[in-house]
């Protein structure tokens, strides 16, 4: 499986070398999926970074409104030491293009919670494979704090339709404290569970 991908990640690599490549799409993506927890850059200690659409936090691109990148110790996390909210000032959007194999099955995992703070106490979002709507979510955060952020485990699974794919999660929160994201996680299946 190793051996497919560093194939694919090659012919890629030539393909925008040589000036072959299917535009903008497969130049940004040059590797596997990374960083599903937020850990690079490092984000100021007990407080966060807000980034707007057009940043990036490591190889999350920020592709819509804006996010706060939180820090170690702010808030409880569920891997690692940081995360995302995915609402800024308002509803934003992460987005990650990653190397793909055209007609294999994906699974993505994620963490999700919601900001205690403040807003509504219902947080909502959507998760989306290639500008296609795949989930849309909610999470309460009645009864939560810093310390007990109550993180559930959510499933997609996609079917790459290309040599690349790009992965978003979308804050539908318009307010300044909304989903918050964590412990991404990409994998190929065969064969996938509930699928």
């Amino acid at each position: 499986m190793s051996s497919i991908r560093a194939l694919v990640v090659a012919a890629v690599a030539a393909g925008v070398l040589a000036g072959t490549g299917t535009g903008a799409m497969a130049a940004t993506a040059v590797s596997r999926f990374d960083d599903g927890s937020f850990e690079t850059p490092v984000a100021p200690a007990n407080s966060f970074q807000m980034v707007t659409a057009g940043g990036s936090i490591g190889p999350w691109q920020v592709t819509a409104g804006s996010v706060d990148h939180i820090g170690a110790g702010f808030w409880q996390a569920a891997e690692g030491d940081q995360s995302v909210d995915l609402s800024g000032q308002s509803g934003g959007t992460v987005a990650q293009t990653f190397t793909t194999v055209p007609g294999k099955r994906y699974t993505v995992t994620y963490s999700l919670a919601g900001n205690p703070a403040s807003g509504p106490a219902v947080k909502t979002g959507k998760v989306l494979v290639d500008g296609q709507n795949f989930q849309d979510f909610t999470f309460d955060t009645t009864g939560k704090s810093m310390t007990n952020m109550g993180y559930v485990t959510r499933e997609v699974t996609f079917v790459a339709t290309g040599a690349s794919t790009t992965l978003a999660f979308a804050s539908t929160t318009n307010t300044a404290a909304g989903p918050v994201l964590d412990d991404v996680q990409v994998r190929e299946c065969a064969p996938c569970p509930s699928c």
